[in-house]
């Protein structure tokens, strides 16, 4: 009898060991507790937008020829009026100096016409003096004033020959422009096609040719960023606004939207967007930005303070969420209604209470409602 309990109590314990080895083990999960805090309703960009400048333009001469000046190079700060480039126009040159010739001889004929003008009129009054008294016949007298008039109409004539040389030292000016390139604000020099002595082409109508010169003013930098076209209406100038860029990790900048294009682009048939415009609220404290980067935008619609929260992703599909019965150690699911939400955080209005542990890795295999879990290391961490 004694060897059969001894043989039924190692039965036993081999039997326990065996239900102790092969039992369901609870399915680690990582929880969060929720907890009141800041709940924002957002919208972001579709793609990344980019940093521009609030100045910029990209000059070309408006007919072409070859570089005979160029007076800046890439990264160069200029003035406002500074000339940049100058096409060859030895040609214009010459023809300028005509002109200006020109106007210098129709001043020399304007005096001696109007010289000559003035003593044929001094004539006329003295012939008519004397044909006054009876020395000269009326005749005389006629032709007199005859003569002082055709010398007068000499005079003016002359003063219209100066006008008409003025102007066309005038054109020739306006042609010289045509082949210079003037700086139109102060700014930097961001990119120049083109070297000394090759020939500059202006850029046809329909036909895209790069700028002789592309000048920015870095001064004064803002944001463009695509948004879905349904969030459009929702977008108003005066909103504030989260900025992050690829160049400053981790820093984040506000602004404001200051413009909302007034219309749709479609860029692909199926991504058509809106353009804002992003204005710094403090662009002192992003430092030297450089035109071209990165950038994405966060528009706050909305926000509540020291709410009930949860994570967004942690919510399924008809607002509901899994929970961790601490009393079970079983996975419980729950409906919930939520108020704010954004891609961060969403706010509970009913359903759950500060201190509960809702899952969170819903992508883990296994985790459903009704299952034995427990809160993995990554959660006690938390």
């Amino acid at each position: 009898m004694r060897r059969i309990a001894i043989i039924l109590a190692i039965l036993i314990i081999v039997g326990l060991g065996l239900f102790w080895a092969t039992r369901p083990k609870p399915l680690p999960v990582i929880v969060k507790e929720v907890t009141p805090g800041l709940v924002e309703a957002t919208l972001a960009n579709t793609r990344a937008g980019t940093v521009e400048a609030c100045q910029r333009t990209k000059l070309s001469t408006i007919i072409g020829g070859r570089i005979e000046y160029l007076g800046v190079k890439e990264g160069d700060q200029v003035k406002k009026g500074q000339l940049l480039l100058k096409l060859w126009n030895d040609d214009q040159q010459a023809q300028a100096a005509l002109a200006q010739a020109q106007i210098e001889l129709s001043r020399k004929r304007v005096d001696e016409a109007c010289i000559a003008a003035a003593n044929a009129e001094k004539e006329a009054q003295r012939q008519g003096e004397l044909r006054a008294r009876g020395f000269v016949s009326t005749s005389r007298e006629e032709a007199a004033r005859t003569e002082a008039e055709v010398r007068r109409a000499a005079c003016n004539t002359a003063k219209a020959d100066v006008a008409q040389a003025e102007a066309r030292f005038k054109a020739t000016r306006v042609e010289q422009g045509r082949v210079a390139l003037y700086a139109p604000f102060d700014g930097t020099v961001a990119k120049i096609v083109g070297e000394l002595g090759e020939y500059s082409t202006p850029s046809p109508p329909g036909v895209p040719t790069p700028p002789a010169i592309d000048l920015i003013d870095d001064s004064c930098l803002y944001v463009k960023a695509p948004m879905d076209e349904v969030d459009a209406p929702k977008i108003q100038p005066g909103q504030p606004v989260r900025i992050t860029l690829d160049a400053l990790p981790g820093k984040t900048l506000p602004g404001k939207v200051r413009r909302v294009a007034p219309y749709v682009s479609a860029v692909e048939k199926q991504a058509r967007t809106v353009d804002i415009e992003v204005d710094f609220d403090h662009p002192e404290a992003a430092g030297k930005l450089l035109v071209g980067y990165s950038a994405d935008v966060e528009i706050i619609l909305a926000g509540r303070d020291k709410v009930l929260r949860v994570p967004t992703s942690a919510i399924q599909e008809g607002g509901r969420v899994l929970l961790l019965n601490p009393d079970s150690g079983k996975l419980e699911e729950r409906r919930i209604k939520s108020g704010l939400s954004n891609w961060e955080y969403t706010e509970i209005s009913e359903g759950l209470q500060a201190g509960e542990r809702i899952v969170t890795s819903l992508d883990r295999e296994g985790v459903k409602a009704g299952i034995k879990a427990s809160a993995d290391d990554k959660s006690k961490a938390k």
